[in-house]
């Protein structure tokens, strides 16, 4: 018995008869409004609960050696998908000129209805005899060794098709302004691929796996090469208006794979320009790991970016085109999904019970032992 009298004593929580409760309006009110507030927050915890939260945390980049996807999709209104071309180019050393590989093609009308899909690349299939590098037509059994028009390196060079001759010209840094004089573009509708195609416009999309370094890649009309340390452009000169309509529409650009949340800043973005020039986005590239609840890990990047427009007037004259710079961040930031534990849930749940059943507590002892003074006053003045 005097163990039990003894735990008694230790009793934080006396009961107080029945008969001693006094029960206010007001009362009834804050037990109606904090039973709502419980309710809320404790519903509120339960989602963040069941719910997986995003830490966000920054590290330095150590990773070395690794390639970057860049996906893109850019339409162009008033460009000919016979005149554009992609290249790319690092501070490493290596460049790809007209590049091809994964990357489609689609011609377009003026009102943006699509005309033919297809992998980049243009012409048609040969017809008509080809003509020999010796001047005469290709005989029967005769074995095609086309003229290079004057670019061949060696006495033995062939060039069999007009790309082969318009490489041969890249080599010696000559452009080839008058493609209507080579056989082998006339032979593949080259130059007729061309006409057909003035004034239509083009939407290229597909991707370009490079080096993760610094390094740019672009849209340009022409095909580019590289001569003496300077890249140069064939502008197609007896196809070129008097200025080349840049205007564009950058449907997508991303670097890497997609990730929940990704935020690609030029997304939608679009630039009108009539005149020709060089539209120039400055990419900061943001290496990123994002982990989502399962473990699994997806390696890819953010990006911030910056504009500027450049005129073609004025010397020297620059190449009109879309050119994107883009550099690397030295500090990677990790996304985490992570579940709250059930003792962290336990413990806001207890404090906001234990909180708001407080709260509401004194500011219902306010209430009451104010209105009951306010009361003692009123009656002392009645009678005094």
């Amino acid at each position: 018995m005097d163990i039990i009298n003894k735990l008694k004593n230790l009793d934080a929580y006396p009961k107080i008869n029945e008969d001693f409760y006094n029960r206010t309006l007001s009362g009834g009110l804050i037990t109606l409004f904090s039973s709502i507030a419980m309710l809320f927050l404790f519903f509120s915890e339960l989602r963040l609960y069941l719910n997986a939260v995003t830490e966000t945390r920054l590290i330095v980049d150590t990773s070395r050696g690794e390639t970057l996807r860049i996906n893109f999709d850019v339409t162009f209104p008033s460009l000919a998908c016979s005149l554009l071309s992609v290249d790319a180019m690092d501070i490493s050393g290596e460049q790809h000129y007209d590049i091809r590989h994964d990357i489609i093609k689609k011609r377009i009308d003026h009102l943006g209805n699509v005309i033919e899909s297809k992998s980049d690349g243009i012409g048609a299939p040969k017809i008509g005899k080809p003509l020999q590098r010796h001047g005469g037509r290709l005989d029967h059994n005769e074995t095609y060794c086309g003229s290079c028009f004057g670019a061949e390196a060696s006495d033995t060079d062939c060039c069999n098709s007009c790309e082969e001759v318009r490489e041969a010209y890249q080599k010696k840094g000559w452009a080839m302004t008058n493609p209507d004089l080579i056989d082998q573009c006339k032979r593949e509708g080259y130059i007729q691929k061309v006409k057909e195609e003035d004034g239509e416009g083009c939407n290229m999309h597909g991707f370009l796996e490079v080096n993760k370094v610094a390094g740019s890649f672009h849209f340009a009309p022409g095909k580019s090469f590289h001569q003496s340390g300077i890249s140069l452009f064939d502008l197609l000169a007896s196809f070129q208006t008097e200025s080349y309509n840049i205007s564009h529409t950058i449907n997508h650009l991303s670097f890497g794979e997609e990730f929940p949340g990704a935020f690609n800043p030029l997304d939608g973005a679009q630039w009108k320009q009539p005149t020709a020039g060089v539209y120039q986005y400055f990419i900061k590239v943001v290496p990123t790991i994002y982990t989502n609840i399962r473990g699994r890990k997806i390696n890819t990047n953010q990006f911030s970016v910056t504009e500027h427009f450049r005129p073609t007037s004025g010397y020297p004259q620059p190449l009109p085109g879309i050119f994107f710079f883009y550099d690397f961040s030295p500090i990677k930031v990790t996304f985490s999904e992570e579940n709250v534990s059930l003792l962290h849930f336990l413990t806001n749940v207890c404090a906001i019970i234990g909180g708001i059943f407080t709260v509401s507590g004194i500011i219902d002892a306010f209430v009451f032992h104010g209105h009951r003074a306010i009361k003692n006053k009123m009656a002392i003045g009645k009678y005094g």
